[in-house]
């Protein structure tokens, strides 16, 4: 499979001022996978330690000089270990959180080598245990499951790939009717399916929707595990019902008191927060839309989430159907929930993984309802994004929110064929507001910038 990730971590590795890299995602988004293509590709001998298998093997690092702790290694692997043709991986680093603030030598004495640590669920552990982590002397990467394009890439459809990305594509008439139906099709199976790689991998070979249900399951079944084992003082119980109460509130304001009204707000928050932090589940912040940085003048109050993957809510809502005409049903009926999740995924996988990824939505607070489903910013540009699950909607959300900020583009994603218009109406306050909008179908939300950079 191919992960776009790849050219980023290519990139670090070529880097002769490299500091040792940590990864981070949620667990089965192919962490692990990401490191071992990397060895192969660069012909590099991988020395690899999963500390959740062998927990033994934190007292390979019980000293502070890096040159010690290479011995160690090489002794236990009965190996020799050339600086200039070896990867060191630390996987599963969460299961021995001490090893943390010992990367920092790395860099300072062996240079030479390249290092990585990849861990799920970070922050259950860093909440609970105390050490000095080494700031400025590591690097953080992101990982998301896989996107869209990876995903027809899966497929093996290089040429619709090829097509899909070249510059002109979202202009009028550039996209056959026959290849929009196609990636519509496509864009539904995703939605069943979803971007973690082990079910991507199964639905590729095998065609049966049943074993990635299953598969899906267990990867709830595990994350649920996880609760048990890093949770701390933390609920998992609560855990778990937040995470299915994620998947219920999509495209909606997140609610504490819907996951379960037994518990304190407090302890609801204070979970949630966790599980977003740990990439299960992520934030869309709000913002005031006002100007950069898109964080400015939030209001905390409001947000709404979504899950780490589109496949996983489907599993969790029970949406096991695979023919066509069912999908575009149960899209429409979910009220632009699924669709938000499509999208969110896709910003979020279109944004660098050398930087903690980030969505923002807005809300009119106070006097009437208004909102805007994603706010991005280009350059110092800010760009509202609407999302439609089928082929038309109301846009006075985006009408108002166009002429309060004064702003001249805006984009519409739907299931309709690209198209470029210019916007002339009044709102509903009878104000009048002209723009530029560019309507893309959804399945081209991983490319929003390239396209605004055309």
């Amino acid at each position: 499979m191919k992960r776009f990730a790849s050219k980023q971590l290519d990139q670090w590795l070529k880097n002769s001022s490299r500091k040792p890299m940590i990864i981070r995602g949620a667990r089965q988004v192919g962490k692990t996978w990401l490191v071992h293509d990397l060895a192969s590709r660069h012909k590099k001998s991988l020395i690899e330690l999963n500390f959740e298998k062998r927990p033994d093997f934190i007292d390979l690092f019980t000293e502070n000089e890096p040159e010690k702790i290479l011995v160690n290694i090489e002794a236990e692997f009965d190996i020799h270990i050339n600086l200039d043709e070896s990867i060191l991986f630390l996987d599963e680093i969460q299961a021995a959180p001490e090893i943390f603030s010992k990367l920092r030598w790395f860099k300072e004495d062996i240079p030479k080598l390249p290092v990585i640590a990849a861990g799920s669920l970070l922050e259950f552990t860093l909440n609970t245990f105390h050490f000095s982590m080494p700031v400025g002397r590591i690097t953080y990467f992101y990982l998301e499951q896989m996107s869209f394009f990876e995903f027809i890439l899966a497929h093996g459809k290089d040429a619709l790939y090829k097509k899909l990305c070249l510059p002109d594509v979202y202009k009028k008439n550039k996209i056959p009717e026959s290849l929009h139906k196609k990636c519509l099709n496509l864009y539904y199976e995703y939605c069943i399916v979803g971007g973690m790689p082990e079910v991507v991998k199964n639905w590729v070979q095998n065609k049966n929707i049943q074993e990635c249900i299953k598969i899906q399951q267990d990867i709830i079944s595990t994350y649920r595990d996880d609760f048990h084992k890093y949770a701390g003082k933390n609920d998992p119980r609560l855990l778990s019902k937040i995470f299915l109460s994620v998947a219920k509130q999509l495209g909606n304001k997140f609610v504490y008191t819907l996951v379960d009204q037994t518990y304190k707000v407090e302890a609801i928050k204070n979970a949630f927060n966790l599980l977003s932090h740990a990439k299960v589940c992520t934030k869309i912040s709000h913002t005031s839309g006002n100007g950069l940085p898109l964080g400015a003048e939030s209001n905390e109050k409001f947000f709404k989430t979504m899950m780490l993957d589109i496949g996983l809510v489907s599993a969790q809502l029970g949406l096991s159907s695979l023919k066509n005409i069912d999908l575009q049903n149960i899209i429409l009926s979910n009220k632009g929930g699924l669709a938000e999740q499509f999208v969110g995924q896709q910003f979020r996988s279109a944004q660098s993984p050398m930087s903690e990824p980030q969505l923002f939505y807005w809300q009119k607070i106070g006097g009437g309802q208004a909102e805007i489903d994603y706010i991005i910013q280009y350059g110092n540009k800010i760009i509202p994004v609407e999302v439609k699950s089928g082929a038309s909607g109301s846009m006075k959300s985006l009408h108002y929110f166009m002429y309060e900020k004064k702003l001249n583009l805006a984009v519409r994603l739907n299931v309709n064929m690209p198209e470029e218009m210019d916007i002339d109406v009044k709102t509903t306050q009878s104000k009048n507001v002209k723009y530029k909008l560019i309507s893309l179908p959804i399945y081209l939300a991983e490319r929003i910038y390239h396209i605004l950079d055309e």
